[in-house]
């Protein structure tokens, strides 16, 4: 998944995806302590995934805060 994918999201697909993500990394460390894990890259880059998602969620939330600011 790519920033500029992301970026292009509304905020409810945004919420959405992180809660998708981390039910998929939820499912990886299991995976993962029960030897199953075929690919041991994939929780690397899902966790790369999820800290993408959650910047531009708090990139909006900042963005946001200042807006109020601004009007004040």
């Amino acid at each position: 998944m790519d920033i500029r994918d992301i970026r292009a999201m509304d905020d409810e697909e945004l919420l959405d995806t992180i809660e998708d993500q981390r039910e998929a990394m939820f499912n990886l460390s299991f995976q993962k302590e029960s030897g199953q894990m075929e690919d041991t890259n994939a929780l690397r880059f899902g966790k790369r995934i999820l800290a993408r998602l959650l910047t531009v969620q708090r990139e909006r939330e900042l963005a946001v805060l200042v807006a109020e600011e601004e009007v004040e």
